[in-house]
């Protein structure tokens, strides 16, 4: 990492877009002659599981030793990583040019990528430098960060007050605060949950409740409350980590929630599994994703606003459902020519023609059609596809909805599996199906479980705070059972 002291050589890079040939922010990593990674003493370092790199804002410069080394140069999701092989010499100066290309510009399509769920935690000392880096590195238009509340720990980007970060943002980067609000059973249990609330003005109290606070703070007041609160300052609310957490079904019934966050971060199980209920209910959740603690994964959300960003289009967009998530592929979906967000009136046993275009930097070995919950179609690549479309029929014999996934045996940086999955195209017949009651019946017994917590291991100041929740919940419950009868 710079082996002060010794006569060594120096390297000097330079990134630029191989397009524009303008320099571009990127992660870089540099193996030495030696092997191990080596780093500027003052980079900041890429934080998250997989390889190790460095944010460059298009240059960076040190010192190593001689003979061949490696060096990897990666942005975003839709530049191809350069490899460049680099034999140094002893002492002296090396500069080399590295120009990253373009596998994809999706913004020229419409679709323009955001990140919704990050914060930097306690141990974050620079976290400005990160901040003017996280959205240029990751080739981001919209991120979100956000403050939150766990004990007392000092996550670095509470600093940020709620709303549009100026000193953050350009033409291309939109960049703002928002807010976690969350509630746990015991420390790493979900309890009530963990909801994203974007577009506010002013902090939604409180951060956290139950034990998140402290052993003796009540489980009080429900997250559905700020649901309301975040709205009521035009803001919107995205339930957080695949459905996790014992609210998730009942602000979903009561209609409080705009989207519905998958693989942030991406280690929970069943990630689908709640998501593919809800849709089955009858809720129309648009898919979204974020990379929880700093930028640990390329998870983004992809919204289509049309040819050129802006932020309030860009939410319309997420909450309309013209959104994919992925960290990776694009991929796109079209039911009847309808692109995901649309509703289709059909006929019970009418086809419906289903088309999955794709492409990817990385290899797709399996690519499937959903419809709901149940694959209805797919296409294995055992090789590997870059590229591609599947195009299928299949019928609709009561009200559902159909979305397409993308799987992948490949890993990317950060040691993720790749993946993407579209919103859905809603499909209304006029009549419930089989999957509705079924989810709905499952919702009805998850709230009944949970409302033995509330009665019975639930922190309460008073009875009427108890029952509030008990309300709330046996509220969510009725029209599940209304759903399931």
């Amino acid at each position: 990492m710079g082996g002060k002291g010794l006569l060594m050589a120096k390297l000097v890079g330079v990134v630029v877009d191989a397009d524009t040939g303008v320099k571009v922010e990127c992660r870089v990593q540099v193996l030495s002659p030696a092997g191990p990674f080596v780093h500027p003493d003052d980079a900041i370092l890429k934080v998250g599981p997989g390889a190790p790199f460095f944010y460059s804002d298009g240059t960076f410069d040190l010192e190593t030793g001689r003979g061949r080394l490696q060096i990897t140069v990666e942005r975003g999701t839709e530049y191809e990583p350069a490899v460049v092989p680099v034999q140094m010499p002893a002492r002296g100066v090396r500069t080399v040019e590295i120009a990253l290309r373009r596998w994809a510009t999706l913004s020229g399509h419409g679709w323009h990528p955001g990140n919704t769920h990050i914060h930097y935690d306690e141990k974050e000392t620079r976290p400005d430098e990160r901040l003017q880096l996280d959205p240029r590195v990751e080739d981001l238009q919209m991120t979100a960060v956000s403050v939150l509340k766990r004990r007392e720990l000092d996550y670095a980007t509470n600093k940020y007050a709620p709303g549009f970060l100026t000193e953050f943002s350009s033409a291309h980067h939109y960049v703002q605060s928002g807010e976690e609000s969350r509630h746990n059973s015991e420390p790493w249990k979900p309890g009530y949950g963990h909801i994203m609330l974007l577009n506010i003005r002013n902090v939604v109290d409180p951060l956290s409740r139950g034990v998140l606070v402290d052993p003796f703070d009540p489980d009080y007041p429900p997250l559905s409350f700020a649901c309301d609160d975040a709205r009521r300052q035009g803001g919107i609310v995205i339930w957080c980590h695949n459905g996790q957490g014992m609210e998730a079904p009942v602000a979903a019934a009561l209609g409080k929630l705009d989207a519905f966050n998958l693989f942030d971060p991406g280690w929970n199980d069943a990630e689908y599994d709640i998501y593919y209920r809800m849709l089955n209910a009858g809720f129309r959740l648009p898919a979204s994703t974020g990379s929880d603690w700093f930028i640990s994964s390329a998870n983004r959300v992809y919204a289509n606003t049309g040819a050129e960003f802006d932020y309030a289009d860009w939410l319309d967009a997420l909450k309309a459902g013209r959104t994919f998530i992925t960290n990776g592929p694009a991929v796109f979906l079209s039911v009847n020519g309808q692109a995901p967000g649309s509703v289709i009136d059909a006929i019970d046993g009418n086809p419906l023609t289903v088309e999955v275009l794709w492409d990817s930097h990385y290899p797709v070995h399996n690519v499937e059609v959903i419809a709901n919950g149940r694959v209805v179609g797919s296409k294995m690549f055992p090789a590997g596809s870059k590229s591609g479309e599947l195009t299928l029929e299949t019928s609709a014999e009561s009200d559902g909805w159909v979305a397409a996934r993308l799987s992948s045996d490949a890993r990317d940086s950060f040691a993720q599996p790749v993946f993407a999955h579209t919103s859905p195209v809603y499909v209304n017949v006029g009549k419930d199906g089989a999957h509705k009651r079924e989810a709905a019946a499952s919702f009805d017994w998850a709230i009944e479980r949970s409302l033995e917590w509330v009665n019975t291991k639930g922190r309460f100041y008073t009875d009427a705070q108890r029952k509030e929740v008990v309300d709330l919940f046996r509220e969510a419950q009725q029209r599940y059972k209304a759903m399931r009868d």
